[in-house]
């Protein structure tokens, strides 16, 4: 698959997109393409991570324009609810963290991509900008979802309308992102923090993520009830056992995902 770059390492899935001669912008191909990626994460044991970042200078530039003015390319409706929305949808059913390492620009759909994962950092070069305003659009790929929830309407609404330009550090300064890292480190330090997650208990971690994804809708007796249920279930895996024993032995863990 040409258009993305795709190996296993350590129980890490590096997903790597590769259109760098367009800054990695999403034509169809790419889109179904990542889309069946992720399922195939999804089904296999021994991914206990994935770690999504762009070849070349940028993250996403999102949509490929060429496709979209393409007589013979797929509508837009075709494009947010065939290509997009099921990418969302996977990154965010996935029980497994998804650790999206923003490289470079990240703009349009490539920007709402990053946000949709669980854990997003950055290099100190790269950038984010929502797009959509500047062609008369609206943002798509969960963006009118997200990003106010992590950094607040009044601001999603600015940058949503504006188009303004977000510098990694803003970006951290705002809470969009978790860290940025030098442009020198980048590549080791966003590396890193998917290799510790996938060494940790990833059930328990799966089950976080099942629990934040209802929290954005739940009230709090709901939550509290999806707490105790979702707890319950961790506490019946392998790895809470050999955390426990861990712990009382005074030994690192040696969790396994089971």
């Amino acid at each position: 698959m040409e258009n993305i770059l795709f190996t296993i390492e350590n129980g890490v899935a590096r997903i790597a997109l590769n259109r760098a001669n367009v800054y990695n912008s999403f034509n169809k191909a790419m889109a179904l393409g990542l889309q069946e990626i992720l399922d195939q994460c999804a089904a296999d044991a021994s991914v206990r991570a994935i770690y999504i970042i762009g070849e070349g200078k940028a993250f996403c530039a999102g949509q490929d324009l060429q496709e979209v003015t393409d007589p013979e390319g797929p509508e837009l409706s075709s494009i947010v609810g065939e290509h997009y929305n099921p990418i969302v949808e996977r990154i965010r059913e996935i029980e497994k963290p998804i650790v999206a390492a923003v490289n470079g620009v990240a703009a349009g759909a490539g920007a709402n991509l990053a946000l949709a994962c669980d854990i997003t950092v950055a290099s100190a070069s790269a950038s984010f900008i929502q797009a959509f305003s500047k062609i008369g659009l609206i943002p798509d790929t969960g963006g009118t979802y997200f990003l106010p929830r992590i950094i607040g309407r009044q601001r999603a609404t600015a940058l949503m309308m504006l188009g303004d330009k977000v510098t990694a550090a803003e970006a951290v300064e705002m809470g969009m992102i978790y860290k940025v890292f030098s442009d020198e480190t980048f590549l080791e330090e966003s590396m890193k923090i998917a290799l510790k997650l996938a060494k940790m208990p990833t059930i328990g971690l799966g089950l976080t993520k099942r629990a934040l994804n209802y929290s954005l809708t739940n009230d709090l007796t709901t939550q509290l009830a999806i707490e105790e249920q979702l707890q319950t279930a961790a506490g019946m895996t392998k790895d809470y056992e050999e955390g426990v024993q861990a712990f009382l032995e005074k030994r690192k863990p040696n969790f396994k995902g089971e």
